[in-house]
């Protein structure tokens, strides 16, 4: 058993790059860009040139490739697509979702951030009304250009994937497309970043929220067999899923933002009974989370273009706040940056204890990892009170009982960059 701290070098995290700031300004520009193209539903016009879904993911990629070509070409951009068939598209339609590729050093463990392109009014049918989706979700489409502008001055371990999807009205089609690449190409998911309604602050009921965005995760994994999802709630790690662990993360990196929002972390998949693109890939065990707005606008979702007395409906630019947006998609940037800067997060990782008052941590090696990280908390509390920083794959915490403590472990780079952290769960078989 070795259980060595790291040298100091390794315990202190460099200071962050000085980063520009997201810039309302450009943010409002690529919505109105969006909202331009009349409508972006899946099933309008793939080969008009200036309206329907086509020509706006030919602009996304275009948008892409410029800021590529800005960083000496360090993104590459390409489409995947796929026919689909069902109850909003019964005579099927092809869903194109348009990606961009940030190369990093590591180019088969990604980092995804994305939104859907495309739009819709009140009859989902429709594929001809304006549908200007200009929070729904033109807001996480901008997000993502700003964030590439930004993180494309830098260099990271972990690829950035920018992805455009469409099919999210039709069934979270686009977002099942890509997150079945992601396991066709044996692709390490490190986080998917979901972004959809990401640009309002006054809500249904005339209430103002700008200090905080919603993070939705689950806690048991989707995609747990049922013996499983039994080990975890043995183990008590039901708020300790993946996905539960980056929606922390993003609680962390959003305390280090001054003047930025908070994350408030509902701890469901998705708004109540209602879904989102992260979805399918909960459902192959990707760790995933949603960003949504502290307060929704129900008039101005998936509605036509109308006037009712003094009630006033569509999804339109002059309802959206894009300071509020600049500060969640710094959020975005700061919680990518960290991640795609990490290695990979342990596999496994588990404890042993029982009938002893010292708790035993063994976790799976991790490549390129310089250290790692235990952190530790009592049953009651929820967030990550104590820490140890080692090499090696196993440590014994001395004093910690193990029937009164959760463990976790995270890797580390050389410079300090830290993973999600894995729950240590049951001792191996």
């Amino acid at each position: 058993m070795r259980q060595i701290l790291l040298l100091p070098a390794l315990l202190l995290a460099t200071a962050a790059p000085a980063r520009d700031a997201p810039k309302p300004d450009r943010l409002r520009a690529d919505v109105a860009r969006l909202v331009g193209f009349g409508t972006r539903h899946t099933a309008s016009d793939s080969d008009h040139p200036t309206r329907g879904i086509g020509a706006a993911r030919r602009w996304f990629a275009d948008e892409l490739t410029r800021i590529g070509r800005d960083c000496g070409d360090c993104i590459t951009v390409a489409n995947i697509a796929r026919g689909f068939t069902g109850p909003r598209a019964p005579q099927g339609v092809n869903v194109v979702d348009v990606l961009g590729f940030q190369r990093g050093r590591d180019p088969r463990r990604v980092v995804i951030v994305m939104g859907h392109i495309d739009s819709r009014v009140s009859d989902v049918m429709d594929a001809t009304s304006d549908a200007p989706g200009a929070n729904d979700d033109a807001s996480g489409v901008a997000l993502m250009l700003e964030a590439a502008r930004i993180l494309s001055k830098e260099k990271f371990d972990a690829t950035i994937v920018y992805a455009a999807l469409s099919g999210e009205e039709q069934g979270l089609w686009g977002a099942q497309l890509l997150a079945d690449t992601a396991r066709e190409k044996g692709w390490v998911v490190t986080a998917v970043l979901n972004n959809d309604i990401v640009g309002n602050t006054i809500g249904q009921d005339g209430r103002r929220v700008a200090d905080r965005v919603r993070v939705f995760s689950e806690g048991i994994r989707a995609s747990e067999s049922i013996d499983q999802q039994i080990a975890r709630r043995a183990a008590g790690g039901e708020y300790d899923g993946p996905s539960r662990a980056l929606a922390k993360t993003v609680d962390v990196v959003a305390a280090t933002l001054p003047g930025g929002v908070d994350a408030f972390l509902d701890r469901r998949p998705d708004r109540f009974g209602r879904g989102g693109d992260h979805e399918p890939f909960l459902k192959l065990g990707y760790p995933a989370i949603r960003f949504s707005v502290g307060v929704e606008n129900y008039d101005a979702q998936h509605q036509d273009l109308r006037r009712d007395g003094t009630r006033i409906y569509g999804d339109t630019i002059d309802r959206m706040d894009f300071s509020y947006l600049a500060k969640v998609t710094a959020l975005n940037v700061a919680t990518i940056a960290r991640l795609a800067a990490a290695p990979a997060a342990p596999v496994t990782a588990s404890i042993e204890g029982a009938l002893s008052t010292d708790t035993k941590v063994r976790w799976s090696p991790v490549a390129n990892a310089a250290g790692y990280r235990i952190r530790w908390r009592r049953n009651d509390a929820q967030a990550w009170t104590e820490q140890r920083d080692v090499t090696g794959v196993e440590a014994v915490l001395k004093g910690v009982i193990v029937d009164d403590h959760f463990v976790a472990v995270s890797s580390l780079s050389a410079n300090g960059a830290e993973s999600i952290p894995t729950f240590a769960g049951s001792p191996p078989r």
